[in-house]
């Protein structure tokens, strides 16, 4: 599984002490369909250039004050997909760090309190209830 670490501002103006945030690949769709914007984000940040990408649902994060709607994937990868080291793209200042983690591990961040990232919580209890991997 792979997640990114990154800094988030608003997570530091809530009290996380360093300002950064373990969490699943996304980005903003910038007119694009969720389909290719998930493609683009998940080359630019993590390195991998996945063909094939899966929507298992859509959700509103906080539906009584944001209108954001967020649409969820999952997608197979493998080292040959591996076009470069991610990390974001520069002229966007993205200080991406790729991290390639077990999903036992990721629970167990989880657990810790690590991972505190909502759309990152939910991929992770889908690929567990779904036993995926």
């Amino acid at each position: 599984m792979i997640l990114t670490r990154q800094f988030r501002l608003p997570t530091y103006i809530n009290g996380n002490d360093s300002g950064m945030l373990i969490e699943a690949c996304a980005g903003l769709l910038d007119k694009d369909n969720a389909e290719d914007c998930i493609r683009r984000e998940t080359e630019e940040e993590t390195g991998y250039k996945v063909s094939q990408v899966q929507k298992i649902f859509e959700a509103y994060m906080s539906p009584g004050s944001v209108t954001e709607l967020i649409y969820f994937f999952i997608a197979e990868y493998s080292s040959a997909m591996k076009v470069h080291d991610g990390g974001g793209i520069d002229h966007e200042q993205e200080d991406i760090e790729v991290m390639e983690i077990s999903v036992d591990d990721a629970f167990k961040m989880l657990n810790t309190g690590e991972i505190k990232d909502g759309k990152t919580i939910m991929l992770l209890q889908y690929v567990k209830l779904n036993n995926i991997l």
